[in-house]
């Protein structure tokens, strides 16, 4: 049965569709308008396949923009999405981390991809794609550039979380003549220690898969393994799990 999963989040939308175990995706910018973005993704998805858009058998969107779809058949929160990712790319997950542009979460599973209990922060930039966004402008370098950047640094300490006061906090210890590689060690394990807190309310897991677009930055990935003393599993479709989960659980409802 062919099903697809579209997660519009507030940087990206992501779309994947599954047609067996066979899987095609699409990550595009979401721009102002969500609804175009979800349904320029969801063209781009079909093209070369051959297939139309009415021989897929069910369309389940997901993320913040996901009520904005007029085209999809059901929307389901993006909590229950990504355990349901996560689970299907490392198996026993039961604990999933999300940070994503504008809000965080932490997933407590039963490790079958069934969520038990959450965790989230939505009420700030504290934490989020869209803190290290600013951060890296404050910086006057790329997002995709941070991780490489702190490489191996010792972190200096960022006191505030707020984004206004940490970007003010930034510009004067560059103006103090401190290290760039340093900040930026310092701005990941900030980021760190705000999800390992989440974390810590739910009680750590056993298995734990890092997901949303932050996954990619090894920093952030790196502190938190630290944080939590623990392995953190990060696999090259991270970014992906809501949008795969939503697929999987639209896969479920066509059959």
């Amino acid at each position: 049965m062919i099903a697809v999963g579209i997660d519009v989040g507030s940087m990206t939308t992501k779309a994947v569709l599954l047609n067996g175990q066979i899987w095609r995706s699409v990550v595009r910018p979401t721009g102002c308008s969500p609804r175009q973005s979800a349904r320029e993704a969801f063209d781009e998805l079909l093209l070369g396949t051959g297939l139309s858009a009415g021989e897929i058998g069910h369309i389940t969107g997901t993320g913040y923009g996901r009520i904005a779809l007029d085209f999809i058949n059901d929307a389901v929160t993006e909590i229950t999405c990504h355990a349901r990712g996560a689970h299907y790319l490392v198996e026993g997950t039961d604990l999933v981390i999300d940070i994503g542009g504008q809000d965080s979460k932490v997933i407590k599973t039963d490790g079958q991809g069934n969520v038990i209990d959450f965790a989230m922060n939505d009420k700030c930039a504290a934490g989020t794609g869209r803190f290290l966004q600013v951060m890296a402008s404050a910086l006057g370098a790329d997002i995709s550039e941070l991780s490489e950047l702190s490489r191996g640094a010792e972190p200096v300490e960022i006191s505030n979380m707020c984004t206004v006061f940490a970007e003010s906090e930034v510009v004067s210890l560059l103006a103090q003549g401190v290290a760039k590689d340093s900040i930026i060690a310092g701005i990941h394990r900030s980021v760190a220690r705000r999800v390992a807190a989440m974390a810590g309310r739910l009680g750590n897991g056993s298995k734990i898969t890092f997901t949303g677009g932050v996954a990619r930055n090894g920093g952030v990935k790196e502190f938190l393994a630290r944080e939590l003393r623990a392995e953190i599993n990060v696999v090259t479709a991270s970014q992906l799990a809501g949008a795969l989960g939503a697929a999987l659980l639209a896969r479920e409802i066509a059959k």
